[in-house]
C-alpha cells in the first residue's frame, strides 16, 4: 500500500525508526512516553518501533523513572556493541584510523606515517596511502577483537573533490596532492580485507570536520556554519542544515591577489598560498627565518610560534620582564599579513553565507589559538559587510585533532539511522522484478 505522498510502508517504518534512533543518540537514555512528543509520533507508534529496534538488538533497557503517581518508566538507549564504524582521516604527514562503537566511544587508534622528505606528491603516493588504510583498517579491528561484519561502514576523509561513478564509486581528484580522477573506492575494496557488504562513505576531509563539529563540537546549536580546516593548505565545509552532512567547498583556492603567489594547486593568488601552514612556513624562510632542520611542518609551526611569541601570558608568571627573550620581529611579521591575508578569506565567507558561527579546526589552526584567531576576527569585521559580520561568531572547533576522524567515521553513522538502522547487505547481482518489490510493500508489516 502507498501513502498519498507517494511513501511506501516501508518507507514509514524506516522514518519512524530513523526518528527513534536519532532522538535516543543524541538525548537518550528516555522513556517511551518522552519518546512521543520528541519524535512527533504516536505512542501505539513508539512502543511498535522500540520493540522492533530491541528484538534487532539496536536498543535496550536503561533502568527507570519515577513517574508522577504511577509505576516506574523504564528508560531505552542505543546498544553501544550493536554496531561499529571506522572513521580514516587522510592528514598531511600521517593516516589516522580510529575504530568506534555505535555511540561513538573509541575502542582502538592506529596511526601510519606518510613520508616527510621529498616532494609533496610523493608523500601521497596512491599505493601507499591504501597500503597504510589496509595495515590499519586490519589492526584495529584485531585490537578491539571485533568481526569486520559487524561493521557499518568505513568513512575516509580525503584530500580533494570527490565525485561518483557508477564502475568506480568515490573517485579522488586531489590536484594539490597529485590525485588526478583516482578510483580510490575501488582501490579499496581490492586492497582491505572487508566483506563486500560494507559500504565505504569517502568525502572531503573538511566536511567529515564539518559533521564532526556540528554534532558534537562547538556547532551545536547553531542553524548555519562554516567550519573551517586549517592544516598545510585550507579547505572549508558549509553547513546550512545541522543535522545535514554539509558541503565541502574549496575556499583555499579563492583568488585574493591577481598574479600573486604562485599556490600548490598551480595557480597564482590562492589563499592557500598565503595562509596554508606550508605557505607560511616558505614565507618565513624566505624572510630568513629558520625552522628546525629537517622538521616536519607540524614541529617547524610549533617552532615559528615560539619565536613569535616567545612569553604566551600565564606560562610563566614568574618571569621578570628583563628575562623574557624578544619576539623574532620576522616571525609575527609573517604571522600578521597571514592573518589579514585570512580575515580576508572570512570576511569573503561572511559576506557568501552569513553564517552564524565560522569555526576553525585543523592540527595548523589549533596550533595557532585563541591569540592568533582573534587577529584574524578583527580583519574579517573590517572586510566583512557590517551587518552580518556582527551576526557571526569566530571561534576555535573543540573536538581537537581527531575531529576529521570522529567526522568520517559519522558519514556510516549518518546513512545507517538514515536506513533505520538497517544492515547494510550484499547487493544481488541480479535486481528483484519491480513486482516482487511493489509486494514486499504490501505485505511488510
Amino acid at each position: 500500500m502507498h501513502a498519498r505522498t507517494g511513501r511506501t510502508v516501508r518507507d514509514l517504518r524506516r522514518e519512524n525508526r530513523t526518528a527513534v534512533l536519532r532522538r535516543l543518540y543524541f538525548d537518550g537514555p528516555m522513556s517511551r512516553l518522552m519518546l512521543g512528543p520528541a519524535t512527533g509520533l504516536s505512542s501505539g507508534s513508539v512502543s511498535n518501533v522500540v520493540a522492533e529496534l530491541v528484538a534487532d538488538g539496536l536498543v535496550e533497557e536503561a533502568g527507570s523513572v519515577d513517574s508522577a503517581g504511577g509505576r516506574p518508566r523504564t528508560l531505552v538507549r542505543i546498544t553501544p556493541t550493536s554496531g561499529f564504524m571506522i572513521g580514516v582521516d587522510i592528514g598531511e604527514t600521517r593516516v589516522r584510523i580510529e575504530l568506534f562503537d555505535l555511540t561513538l566511544t573509541e575502542l582502538a587508534r592506529t596511526e601510519r606515517p606518510l613520508a616527510c622528505s621529498g616532494p609533496r606528491t610523493a608523500r601521497y603516493d596512491v599505493d601507499l596511502v591504501v597500503d597504510r588504510l589496509r595495515e590499519g583498517i586490519a589492526e584495529v579491528l584485531r585490537i578491539a577483537d571485533v568481526p569486520a561484519d559487524r561493521l557499518i561502514g568505513v568513512g575516509v576523509g580525503v584530500p580533494g573533490i570527490v565525485a561518483r561513478t557508477t564502475e568506480d564509486g568515490a573517485v579522488v581528484h586531489g590536484q594539490t596532492v597529485g590525485w588526478d580522477a583516482v578510483p580510490f573506492e575501488r582501490l579499496l575494496r581490492a586492497a582491505v580485507d572487508l566483506p563486500e557488504s560494507v559500504p565505504y562513505w569517502i568525502d572531503n576531509g573538511a566536511k567529515t570536520l564539518g559533521q564532526a563539529e556540528m554534532w558534537f563540537g562547538a556547532g551545536r546549536g547553531a542553524r548555519s556554519a562554516v567550519v573551517v580546516l586549517f592544516g598545510s593548505g585550507v579547505g572549508a565545509c558549509v553547513v546550512t542544515d545541522p543535522m545535514g552532512p554539509g558541503r565541502a567547498i574549496e575556499w583555499g583556492h579563492l583568488t585574493v591577489r591577481v598574479r600573486g603567489r604562485r599556490c600548490r594547486c598551480g595557480a597564482q593568488g590562492c589563499l592557500e598560498a598565503y595562509a596554508g601552514a606550508e605557505a607560511l612556513l616558505e614565507r618565513w624562510r624566505e624572510a630568513g627565518g629558520v625552522p628546525p632542520a629537517g622538521a616536519d611542518e607540524e614541529t617547524a609551526l610549533t617552532a615559528m610560534l615560539a619565536a613569535a611569541y616567545p612569553a604566551e601570558p600565564g606560562t610563566d608568571p614568574d618571569a621578570t620582564e628583563p628575562d623574557a627573550p624578544e619576539p623574532d620581529a620576522t616571525a609575527l611579521a609573517v604571522l600578521a599579513e597571514t592573518a589579514e591575508y585570512l580575515g580576508a578569506g572570512f570576511a569573503d565567507l561572511i559576506n557568501l553565507f552569513q553564517p552564524e558561527r565560522i569555526l576553525v579546526g585543523g592540527w595548523a589552526g589549533l596550533q595557532l589559538g585563541t591569540r592568533f584567531l582573534e587577529t584574524v576576527s578583527g580583519y574579517a569585521r573590517e572586510y566583512a559587510l557590517t551587518y552580518p559580520a556582527s551576526r557571526t561568531r569566530i571561534g576555535l572547533g573543540t573536538l581537537g585533532p581527531e575531529a576529521v576522524t570522529v567526522g568520517a567515521a559519522l558519514l556510516p553513522l549518518v546513512d545507517f539511522f538514515a536506513q533505520g538502522g538497517r544492515r547494510p547487505e550484499s547487493k544481488p547481482t541480479t535486481p528483484a522484478p519491480a513486482w516482487q518489490s511493489a509486494l514486499q510493500d504490501r505485505v511488510s508489516p
